[in-house]
This record gives C-alpha cells, structure tokens and sequence, in this order.
C-alpha cells in the first residue's frame, strides 16, 4: 500500500536533513565498524519513524486517480488534486523552514553591532564628561533596557517569519479540510432507502447506490486523513509551540471529520444488513417478515 510507505523515509529525508555529508559517512562507517553489519544498517535504523513528503504525494495521487476512476464526474477528484497541490507546496515550505535566512541573520547582525557601535560611542561620552546627572542615568538605563528588547526580537525575527507563514499554510490546510466535508455532508445513509413521496422539490438528488456511497464516503475519510497527515509533517520539522497547537488543531479537527464519516458507513452497512434480514424473512414468509 502507498499509504503504508508515507512512514518510510530514504536515504537524504530520513539522515542528510539532520546531518551534513561528513558527519553521515562517518558515522555509516562507524556502525559499520562497531556492528559488523554494512553502512545500510544505519539508514535502515531511521526508517518507518518519520513521514515522507514524498510519499505522501505518491498516495494523494492513487486516491486521486481512483476517484476519477468510480466518480469520473465529481468534484471530489478536483478537491483531491487540490490537496496533492497543498502537498507539494508543503514539502517546499518544510524545505525553506529548515534553512537558514541569510539575509535576514546578516541584517539583524549590522544592526546589533551599529547598537554595539553606538553604546561604545556613548561610554566614551560619558568618560569625556565625568560628572553625571540623575537624568543622564535614567535616560542611560532606559536605552539600555530599550536596547536589550530591540536585541531579543531581533534574534527571533527568523523564527517568527517561519512560525507565520507555517501558519498560513496549516490555516490551508484547516480550509481545504472543510471543503472536503462538504462534499460529503448532503450523503445521508437514509437516504438510500427514501421514497419518492417523502422527497421535497429541494431535496439533494440522490444518484449513488449503497455501495458507490460507501466508496465515496471512503475517499472522503481517506482524504481527511491524509491532510492530518499533511499538517504532521509540519510538527515534524518544527519545534515551535505554537505551529504544534496549530497541527493539533489541525488533527483533531480532521479525526472529528472522520468519526462524523464512519458512522455514516456504519449506519449504511447497519440499514444494508437490515434489508436483507427483511428480504429473507419475506422470502420463507417468515413471522416477522411485515415487521
């Protein structure tokens, strides 16, 4: 199954994002030495604890493919391509997450060292003029304290340029999340088994059997599913408290989607077993094949 293979990361996902070429080769060649065993033992080691971007994408492609396979004529294949869409953009965000801004390191270091610069400057002043005032030391330990602010957001610029857009992605995802339960939320089991009489001009039209429902709300689970799978990948790379709230978020929101669409499955295979007592009865004429 492609959906087994998500957990399993190669070579360069699993080892190379954590450690550069030198440190890789030599501890291949340290577990080489230790175990006995060939450097592959060390990358086997890493396997099946992690998600793989790459995979995933492999997955949403079959599903979107048997989609279009049952459903030729449904939106829900589009909603899916729009999902494999949100995964490579996810496996380039995760990418340029993991690296490091320059510019953005390189500006905040000119600014800091014009402080410093500033600071030294302003020593010297005092050293020139020897006698200080109340207000001199006041206004001295207000731009000092002004100064260490300035510093500290500074040096977490980088981290809360990543954590925004981390963000505006998870909220795509959150979205993209609701557009797929609206696909399934006129799919109402009851409905298979609904007379003419009791429908209203208004009424959904109803062209799925049992069995087709069942599929399609199956795609939908596995769509759902598969964009919890989607915001993991984000916790995996990220160590920010907050881009975690948000994929926990993101989680339960997609497992409560879920659970909504399984007892939908449950209650249609529940009213199938139901009819099929019913017609058995009916055929041996059984006492309670009216009831």
């Amino acid at each position: 199954m492609l959906f087994a293979k998500c957990i399993e990361t190669n070579h360069s996902d699993s080892i190379s994002a954590k450690l550069p070429p030198s440190q890789i080769s030599a501890k291949v060649q340290e577990s080489s030495r230790i175990t006995g065993y060939s450097g592959q033992f060390f990358v086997r080691q890493n396997m099946y604890r992690s998600l793989s971007a790459d995979c995933t994408i492999e997955t949403l492609q079959a599903l979107r493919q048997r989609i279009h396979e049952r459903f030729p004529d449904s939106g829900l294949g589009n909603v899916c391509h729009e999902v494999q869409n949100l995964a490579r953009e996810t496996r380039e965000r995760i990418s340029w997450s993991g690296k490091r801004l320059l510019w953005i390191r390189i500006a905040v270091a000119c600014v800091i060292g014009l402080g410093i610069w500033g600071g030294l400057q302003a020593v010297q002043h005092v050293k020139l003029h020897q006698e200080l005032g109340l207000e001199e030391i006041d206004a001295g330990t207000n731009v000092i304290i002004l100064l260490g602010a300035a510093i500290y957001s500074l040096l977490s610029l980088e981290s809360r340029i990543k954590r925004h857009r981390l963000l505006q992605a998870i909220h795509e995802l959150r979205s993209i999340a609701h557009v797929v339960d609206m696909h399934q939320l006129t799919k109402d089991p009851s409905s298979m088994f609904a007379t003419a009489a009791t429908q209203t001009p208004s009424s959904p039209k109803r062209i799925l059997d049992p069995f087709q429902l069942t599929r399609y709300l199956d795609y939908c689970s596995e769509m759902l599913s598969l964009v919890g799978k989607l915001a993991a990948l984000y916790a995996q790379t990220s160590s920010d408290s907050v881009v975690l709230q948000a994929v926990n978020d993101i989680e339960q929101l997609t497992t409560s989607l879920n659970r909504s669409i399984w007892q939908k499955i449950i209650m249609l295979d529940n009213d199938l077993d139901l009819k099929r007592h019913r017609e058995q009865l009916a055929t041996i004429g059984g006492p309670d094949a009216t009831s």
